[in-house]
């Protein structure tokens, strides 16, 4: 019996120590209120994105967005300067592109032109598109996009002075 208990507690402990199966963000249902980033219940910033900081509010992303599909990468030489990702709105209906600088990238860099939006697949254009010049802020919301019935990604644009053209990205194409 004592044997039982040791198999039964050690089989336990081993089970503790896996980890969970993985999942790509925001390919599975909307996180649980419980189970949101601890970050989304303050108006700070986030490289995950915070649909209640202050800029978010400004740009008119409803509470509830969170991110759907993978992040992709805008580089600059050979490195990460900026994560790309696109949010989804249950209540409002709405997608949301967003861009976070990376503080890499922004101590060398001052001033820098953003954009980001949503592209429709459908339209062959880009939806709810915000752009800023000479900045060095670090998050940006793009204007809120009608477009949950079409298939979207989205896009983001990073470029620093004395850059030709603006480095890009854009997230996987949801349907």
């Amino acid at each position: 019996m004592r044997a039982r208990s040791i198999l039964v507690v050690a089989s336990a402990t081993a089970a503790a120590l896996l980890p969970a199966a993985s999942a790509v963000a925001g390919t599975g249902p909307a996180p649980s209120p419980g189970k949101q980033h601890l970050t989304a219940r303050s108006t700070a910033p986030s490289e995950v994105g915070n649909p209640h900081s202050v800029k978010a509010l400004a740009a008119g992303v409803c509470a509830d967005a969170y991110q759907i599909g993978a992040t992709a990468y805008i580089d600059r030489a050979g490195a990460h300067a900026a994560s790309v990702k696109q949010f989804y709105s249950p209540s409002c209906k709405r997608n949301y592109g967003y861009v976070w600088v990376w503080q890499s990238f922004r101590v060398k860099i001052k001033d820098y032109d953003v954009s980001t939006g949503i592209y429709s697949y459908a339209r062959d254009q880009v939806v709810g598109q915000a752009s800023w010049e000479a900045t060095n802020s670090q998050e940006f919301w793009s204007l809120p996009a009608a477009t949950v019935n079409e298939c979207t990604a989205a896009i983001g644009s990073l470029r620093a002075p004395g850059d030709p053209m603006a480095g890009q990205a854009s997230t996987a194409k949801r349907c």
